[in-house]
């Protein structure tokens, strides 16, 4: 484990210990800690991809779907593989779109992969303007800011995850969670993007990635994946998870055997704003 990952775990089992939580009881929820990257242009890393700007891609890729907007543009070369404990390609870009629905406060999108060495050229979603109380219209999406490394780790926060019966403290636990990983994203500032690791629910009960899985499957009751379990590779995962100036969060989500053999396109995107 990275210095700085050890060392954020270490405060939130500092919290959690101040909250009278039981020692052993820290260290198994500590247990299911899962590596993520962090990406923003306040992180101290390497840069790995750019924030908006223009799209770039093939030549003969399907035109970009009406009022999607390029949130995120990474390079996969740059991105270390045990940074984001996903099978991603070691290669290639990774584009992502994504659509704010204000009627319902969602959001659809897209997950688009382009190979390395494809040619590409710069294309333009048919319309450009925002809808009507656009959740992130204040959100420049033009200028292609830069997004930096940030190694980082994620803990489960959601309630549909956790069993109240063999985790009596969950509250605390969470609570501390919850400390230390908003300390660490005022330090961040602006917008954020993350990679891998556990989703945020800003009123934490639902789990979009849990919400994908079970969609797909078609049965509403189906398996949820536990937080202590090994991941497999049918499970869902969070590709990616953006916020911070937008007033909630968008989610990619997608089936790790999806990721591993590079169909994005299956990916699902779905949000969750608190917008008033």
């Amino acid at each position: 484990m990275r210095t700085e990952t050890a060392d954020k775990l270490n405060r939130v089992r500092e919290k959690a210990l101040a909250r009278g939580v039981p020692a052993a009881e820290v260290e198994r929820w500590l247990a299911a800690a899962r590596p993520c990257a962090v990406l923003s242009s306040g992180a101290d890393g390497p840069v790995v991809g750019r924030f908006g700007g223009p799209a770039l891609l093939p030549g003969d890729a399907p035109g970009i779907p009406e009022r999607q907007r390029l949130i995120a543009d990474l390079d996969l070369a740059a991105l270390p593989g045990d940074a984001t404990g996903l099978p991603l390609p070691s290669s290639g870009r990774l584009l992502l779109f994504a659509r704010f629905h204000a009627y319902d406060l969602d959001a659809s999108g897209t997950a688009v992969y382009v190979p390395a060495g494809i040619p590409v050229e710069e294309r333009h979603p048919a319309d450009h303007r925002h809808e009507p109380d656009h959740g992130w219209e204040g959100v420049d999406l033009a200028t292609g800011e830069e997004l930096r490394l940030g190694y980082d780790v994620s803990l489960p926060d959601n309630e549909v995850l956790i069993d109240p019966a063999g985790h009596p403290h969950a509250g605390e636990l969470r609570a501390a969670w919850s400390d230390v990983r908003y300390e660490d994203w005022g330090r961040l500032g602006g917008t954020r993007l993350q990679i891998g690791g556990y989703s945020t629910d800003p009123f934490g009960e639902d789990d979009p990635v849990t919400a994908s899985a079970l969609r797909a499957s078609g049965d509403p009751e189906g398996r949820r994946a536990s937080p202590w379990a090994r991941p497999r590779p049918e499970d869902w995962a969070l590709l990616a998870q953006w916020n911070g100036l937008i007033g909630g969060f968008v989610y990619w989500t997608a089936a790790r055997k999806d990721l591993a053999e590079r169909r994005f396109d299956r990916a699902a995107v779905l949000a969750c704003f608190d917008i008033h």
